[in-house]
């Protein structure tokens, strides 16, 4: 389950660029999920297969819940201010959120077990009921990033990228 697809790295002076790092990682590891049943079938729980997913728990129990605070509470009130027609598909993300959430708890509860030697399978359909979800989600979501772009002033750029990175900080 290798990755051999470039890295995107991105700065929290682009706090855009930054959402959108955060969603290349998302799709890099739905791939990474979709694989799994079949890999688990030819090759076993193997400590490949644990490191792959301690990774990907990492990420969904960690970083994604603080990329969703990053939009609900700071990128998408930046926007609204600047593109009020913006907020019919707001509702829907955060909405959206929500559900993902839900997906992630189900699934997360077999990759756990996997890791703690409790399973050796995953469920394909949780996978692709959760991977879905994100399709669904990051398509509506990044022309709000583009929209961003446009509408939001460098100083208030400059200002999200302080607050998101903060949000990181112990």
């Amino acid at each position: 389950m290798l990755n051999l697809e470039p890295q995107q790295f991105a700065s929290w002076a682009e706090p855009i660029e930054m959402l959108y790092a955060c969603h290349s990682k998302v799709k890099r590891f739905c791939r990474q999920l979709q694989m799994l049943p079949d890999y688990l079938v030819k090759n076993g729980v193997n400590q490949a297969v644990k490191n792959d997913v301690q990774q990907i728990l990492n990420y969904f129990e960690i970083a994604a819940p603080l990329h969703h605070d990053d939009e609900e509470q700071d990128f998408f009130p930046a926007l609204l201010a600047h593109y009020p027609p913006a907020k019919t598909n707001i509702d829907e993300l955060e909405r959206q959120h929500i559900v993902l959430h839900e997906n992630w708890g189900k699934l997360s509860q077999q990759l756990k077990a996997l890791l703690d030697n409790q399973r050796n399978t995953i469920s394909p359909e949780l996978i692709r009921q959760f991977v879905a979800g994100y399709e669904v989600h990051i398509a509506l979501e990044e022309p709000l990033f583009e929209l961003g772009k446009q509408y939001l002033s460098d100083s208030e750029l400059n200002q999200l990228g302080k607050v998101m990175s903060n949000r990181r900080q112990p």
